[in-house]
């Protein structure tokens, strides 16, 4: 390509820049918006709870002993197929952004020596007891203020209680029902 064809492409490209910058102007002259003397929509928002109004109105945490008695652990593998992106449940597996939860339910918190945990997670004392991880997989950041954990947490006290069913499961030796 010689020099006399780029320069008609590049006549070509800054003729319609500058058409499509007049033709702005020009829309911009014809057409001048009004503003509106009141909103058109008025939107009531006193009813609308801040986040403090919502923590003192939440219900206290129903305690899972009652439920794990009418658990199903099967119906807690398919629930805890959400956590299998980041965790693993296999004796002897390996890691991954979370750690391995072989043997969870009794053991101390932070219990895998091998992994990564959040400093608010290694100074969390005791151990992963029903109640503890109850409260933990309803929000773990509620409970671990500090986790690394991202996951929202599951709401329903029965898919909890499914969950640590399955959990418990997942032993060399499963820890006594409450």
């Amino acid at each position: 390509m010689n020099s006399f064809e780029f320069n008609k492409i590049a006549a070509a490209v800054l003729i319609a820049l500058l058409a499509a910058m007049l033709a702005s102007l020009l829309g911009d002259a014809l057409v001048s918006p009004s503003k509106l003397a009141k909103d058109s929509y008025v939107i009531d928002i006193s009813s609308i709870s801040t986040s403090s109004d919502t923590s003192e109105k939440e219900k206290p945490l129903t305690p899972i002993g009652p439920l794990l008695a009418k658990a199903d652990p099967a119906e807690g593998a398919k629930i805890f197929k959400k956590c299998l992106s980041c965790h693993t449940i296999g004796k002897g597996e390996p890691h991954k952004v979370g750690p391995n939860l072989w043997g969870i339910v009794m053991n101390k918190m932070a219990h895998e020596e091998d992994f990564s945990y959040s400093s608010a997670m290694k100074s969390k004392d005791g151990h992963w007891d029903y109640e503890s991880l109850n409260h933990f997989l309803h929000k773990p950041r509620e409970f671990v203020p500090g986790t690394k954990m991202t996951f929202i947490g599951l709401p329903n006290d029965q898919e909890r209680a499914d969950v640590i069913a399955f959990l418990r499961q997942h032993s060399d030796n499963p820890a006594p029902l409450p």
